[in-house]
């Protein structure tokens, strides 16, 4: 099977692939992706083309609605660069606190002063700052990476509000026992001190940052944005940053109109930019693609369900993607019986308005059961994988 790197990926991920693959330059030979940030929407995807694996968390690169109807599963890495981001935050809070920057700009100007040792112990009242300790901290997103900025900062002292309203059992199980659930962000916005957002882009969340949140702020608000750009309302935050609503935008995500605002310290998309993540994020990314071509198990999609199943019990492994409505199954049975394949075990899931369907046969599965099966109405891809 053949790979194509839209990107450079980190080499300890490639290392994973073992003799079964190669890598190509060609995206029309290639039965998979491994991509991180290269702009997918205007790429014609070939009908070869099995999945696609973001190295990173964000897939706005890629065009979900298009993968989604051509049977491409699309995954990402959630986690995988959350310990690189969190400790990017961190530095933001304290060079927020302490403005740091200030001091280190204010050092360089005056590398020529002789006196600069005298100099400094006049001037530096300038940079003076607060201690995190015994703040308020907002956090917007609980998900991997909010989780663990809202452990650290429990753990510093710091006095921890968290929202989200999809949080799973699992990600309220790894937050520390003393940062405090809220379920109405205006309680954030109202308390706390610093604000940090851990949210996707979607229709919803876009611009959240906007008048009227800002609005019902503290006067002197921290607000730090290591997620996504578009979350902030430039034109809101400007006027914020004017009145001293803001006291510091700290932000990961520098444009034209950001980098001419006053109280901006900006990085130039740093949050997943360690070796560490870098290497997170390629071997599972690998590793999701592997799993997938070889068994047709489904993990960390972010079009499809998952989907696991043990390996192929029987000959051969059919897999397939569907719109998600009454009597699809019935309707795979009935051609399956009709060609006397037995299915000895079988999984569906569905997610929203697409579903997906692993079925083990005990014999080959010939290519008119496959031709039978797409002509159902709402199919839109079957795979068969032979067994091992």
């Amino acid at each position: 099977m053949k790979i194509c790197c839209m990107n450079p990926i980190s080499k300890k991920g490639l290392k994973l692939l073992t003799d079964r693959y190669e890598l190509t330059e060609n995206l029309n030979e290639a039965d998979a992706v491994l991509v991180r940030s290269a702009n997918m929407h205007d790429v014609e995807l070939p009908d070869g083309l099995e999945a696609i694996a973001r190295a990173g968390a964000g897939v706005n690169n890629i065009p979900l609605e298009k993968c989604t109807e051509k049977g491409i599963v699309v995954f990402n890495t959630p986690g995988a660069n959350a310990n690189g981001v969190k400790e990017l935050v961190l530095a933001g809070m304290l060079m927020a606190a302490r403005d740091i920057y200030g001091g280190i700009s204010w050092v360089k100007e005056n590398k020529e002063d002789a006196n600069i040792s005298k100099d400094m112990e006049k001037s530096k009242k300038l940079f003076a700052g607060t201690e995190i300790k015994g703040k308020r901290l907002g956090i917007i997103g609980l998900g991997a990476i909010g989780a663990q900025v809202a452990n650290m900062a429990s753990d510093l002292g710091m006095k921890v509000y968290g929202y989200d309203p999809f949080i799973s059992v699992n990600g309220a199980w790894r937050l520390s026992p003393f940062v405090k659930h809220v379920t109405d962000i205006d309680e954030i916005y109202k308390k706390c001190d610093y604000i940090t957002l851990h949210v996707p882009l979607l229709d919803s969340t876009r611009g959240m940052i906007g008048r009227d949140a800002l609005a019902k702020m503290k006067d002197g608000v921290v607000i730090l944005n290591y997620a996504r750009d578009l979350l902030v309302d430039d034109d809101a935050m400007l006027e914020a940053l004017e009145n001293g609503k803001v006291h510091r935008y700290m932000t990961d995500f520098p444009n034209p109109k950001v980098t001419h605002m006053p109280g901006v310290v900006a990085t130039p998309h740093l949050g997943a930019s360690t070796a560490e993540s870098e290497d997170n994020c390629a071997e599972m990314a690998v590793g999701e693609l592997m799993t997938y071509l070889e068994t047709g198990s489904i993990k960390n999609s972010v079009n499809y369900p998952t989907c696991e199943m043990p390996p192929c019990r029987g000959v051969c492994r059919l897999c397939v993607f569907n719109v998600n409505k009454p009597n699809m199954i019935g309707q795979f049975a009935s051609v399956l019986a009709e060609e006397g394949i037995n299915i000895p075990d079988m999984q569906n899931k569905s997610r929203g308005e697409v579903a997906y369907t692993i079925m083990d046969a005990d014999q080959d599965v010939p290519k008119r059961v496959v031709d039978r099966l797409m002509q159902i109405d709402g199919v839109y891809k079957v795979r068969v994988i032979k067994a091992e």
